[in-house]
């Protein structure tokens, strides 16, 4: 990946979450902060 995809991609990510936080309400980062603890469990029980 080359140095400017990373920073779009970046700012995307960073943009999503911050309109979410101001606008939107949706909880995105708590939803996908629990699918990670989620995803973290579940790799531990293949370990």
């Amino acid at each position: 990946m080359t140095d400017r995809a990373a920073l779009i991609i970046g700012l995307l990510v960073i943009g999503v979450l911050l309109a979410d936080h101001f606008f939107l309400h949706y909880g995105i980062a708590l939803f996908v902060g629990r699918k990670l603890a989620d995803f973290v469990q579940y790799l531990q029980f293949w370990n």
